[in-house]
């Protein structure tokens, strides 16, 4: 209930009394203790990936605006907000969830997340509310972006292969290669410009706040600062290419085209912060009755206990990791994996292109050559997990059929349904380049004893099996054949490879999995 002052009398509200900021502390810190492993992770990825190497200096950053806006404590009292602890649940259910699937990505941002939801619950939304930017600006903490590398590097490669054929200059694509008269080049990952875009946008939201107080402004500049990063890149790519080009390949072919990027990028940012500067709103002095009083409703408030608020905000966020603990030694297997070969009534192939798949090393692998009744040689490939980590697992951004550093390359993909012994079985095609020529492939991962050809489906299938405490086992199926002049016939031999004996492999699954 609050109070109503009488009239012509004006009282201060009650600022955070400093008995309160042991307990706000010790909330606030709590979770770095009881997420160690997951805050671990986040420092892994900024010390091994030049494009998260901002991760450091977001959290001294985001300090430096909650101090530049400190005299709200004393303007505004703390009022804990017990909704907030329902978001705090939503929070560490969400980082269970991608403990359960090893999506590092998911338990990062849902533990960074436990911060501002632990401050609005603490403080109450009033005053949390002044410092909404400062405390969301954390989530630029998380390392994410690296889901958005292959469709830009696609669209670099749409739009210089596009840009070099308007300059009149002829261009033979294969994938993300393309060749011009006078060399060879290659859209890899350093050239899809995901370090300019994740720069641009932080910066550009820090600028944004800082620069403007309209939302909508805010919001435009934002938008501008996610679009030209990208839009730049692909004017750089296709400047190095007209470089060398014109060089006779002896200019921007090495280090040097990286130096280019990132003075390009960087003129690129100056001119866009030049330009918004134009339409800045410096802050507004508070009027003089703002800075003595406030609304009624707040005057008269006591001083209250931060102390149960702060115990049950730790209470909660200790709940999870505790859960999965408890769950790691329910699910961890032991056992070796004992992954007997199918039986596959098909003789031996003599050879094959010496191609495998690069993924993270299995528990165990087979591998296996086969000639089908069409005389083309099948190559068969299991790959089998257990016990999986960050180190170790069937779905992982680093999993590719071909590595980047490999002699083989991804030329396309796409999703496919399948007869598979009496079964519909949705897999994922890709066409494969190197030294043996051509190769159509056919994969399909097998989590908790289902089929999917989803990261996002199989991530949610394993965190299902491993609550559920039926482990985590699962494993990549993958069958190849010689593309040749006819891809068609390649996809007829393993169609009819599949149909013949999917009944054989999924039997050696099941019982490699033994539980």
């Amino acid at each position: 209930m609050h109070l109503t002052p009488p009239p012509g009398v004006i009282h201060t509200p009650v600022p955070l009394a400093r008995a309160s900021m042991i307990p706000l502390a010790l909330a606030l810190l709590a979770p770095f203790l009881l997420y160690f492993a997951t805050a671990a992770s986040m420092v892994s990825v900024w010390n091994s990936s030049e494009t998260f190497a901002h991760g450091y200096i977001i959290l001294p950053i985001s300090l430096a605006l909650i101090w530049r806006q400190r005299a709200c404590f004393g303007q505004l009292p703390a009022q804990p907000w017990r909704p907030g602890l329902v978001l705090l649940l939503g929070a560490g259910a969400a980082w269970l969830a991608g403990r359960m699937g090893d999506v590092q990505v998911v338990m990062q941002y849902a533990f960074v997340a436990m911060f501002p939801i632990a401050a609005l619950t603490l403080l109450g939304p009033r005053l949390a509310s002044k410092f909404t930017f400062p405390l969301l600006f954390l989530l630029f903490a998380v390392p994410f972006g690296e889901v958005f590398v292959n469709p830009l590097i696609e669209y670099t490669a749409d739009f210089t292969v596009w840009a070099v054929q308007a300059t009149g200059i002829p261009v033979l694509r294969n994938g993300t290669r393309f060749e011009l008269p006078t060399g060879s080049w290659s859209v890899v990952e350093a050239c899809s410009g995901i370090r300019y875009l994740i720069s641009s946008i932080t910066l550009g939201c820090l600028y944004a706040y800082l620069t403007y107080r309209s939302n909508l402004k805010r919001a435009m500049f934002i938008g501008l600062a996610i679009l030209v990063p990208i839009v730049a890149n692909w004017l750089r790519a296709y400047g190095i290419v007209m470089i060398g080009h014109t060089s006779g390949m002896t200019l921007a072919t090495g280090v040097d085209h990286l130096v280019y990027g990132w003075l390009f990028f960087g003129v690129i940012m100056f001119i866009m912060f030049w330009i918004g500067s134009f339409w800045r709103e410096d802050d507004l002095p508070l009027p003089a009755a703002a800075q003595t009083a406030t609304s009624a409703q707040d005057v008269a408030l006591r001083p209250v206990s931060l102390v149960p608020m702060a115990v049950a905000v730790v209470a909660l966020a200790a709940v999870w990791p505790a859960f999965a603990l408890l769950n790691d030694r329910a699910n961890h297997n032991p056992q070796a994996v004992a992954l007997a070969e199918p039986a596959v009534a098909l003789p031996p192939a003599q050879s094959f292109p010496a191609w495998k798949v690069d993924y993270m090393e299995p528990d165990a692998r087979l591998e296996r050559v086969y000639r089908a009744p069409s005389g083309q040689p099948v190559q068969l490939q299991l790959l089998y997990y257990r016990n999986q980590s960050k180190q170790k697992g069937l779905i992982s951004s680093v999993n590719r059929l071909a590595g980047e550093k490999s002699n083989w390359h991804e030329t396309g993909s796409s999703l496919l349904t399948e007869e598979a012994g009496g079964h519909r079985l949705a897999l994922r095609e890709a066409r494969l380049d190197g030294p043996g020529g051509p190769l159509v492939v056919w994969h399909v991962m097998w989590v908790d004893g289902h089929y999917l050809s989803s990261n996002v489906a199989g991530k949610l299938r394993q965190a299902q099996g491993k609550l559920q405490f039926r482990g985590d086992d699962g494993a990549l199926v993958a069958i190849a054949t010689p593309a040749g002049d006819n891809p068609d016939a390649a996809r007829a031999t393993l169609r009819a490879f599949l149909d013949s004996n999917f009944a054989a492999v999924d039997a050696a699954l099941v019982a490699a999995r033994g539980r």
